[in-house]
């Protein structure tokens, strides 16, 4: 089983923007935040990694986790 994370900048609240994620054992740097938005319970982000590959991130505030899934 790999391990799932990311890296995020946090100013005045936790999970502002995130900055990298590791994927299938790999760092891979956010090159770009396509879109973000809120949710009930957390915030959403669709990024674009430096391989070009997209990414759909949540961070869920109740249980402080975050959840990827590759487009």
């Amino acid at each position: 089983m790999t391990e799932e994370t990311v890296e995020c900048h946090s100013g005045h609240t936790y999970a502002e923007r995130p900055t990298a994620l590791r994927w299938d054992g790999a760092r891979l740097g956010i090159e770009e935040i396509e879109d973000a938005w809120r949710i009930p319970g957390g915030r959403k982000f669709r990024v674009r990694v430096e391989d070009g590959r997209t990414f759909e991130l949540f961070y869920g505030e109740l249980h402080d986790e975050w959840r990827i899934l590759a487009l």
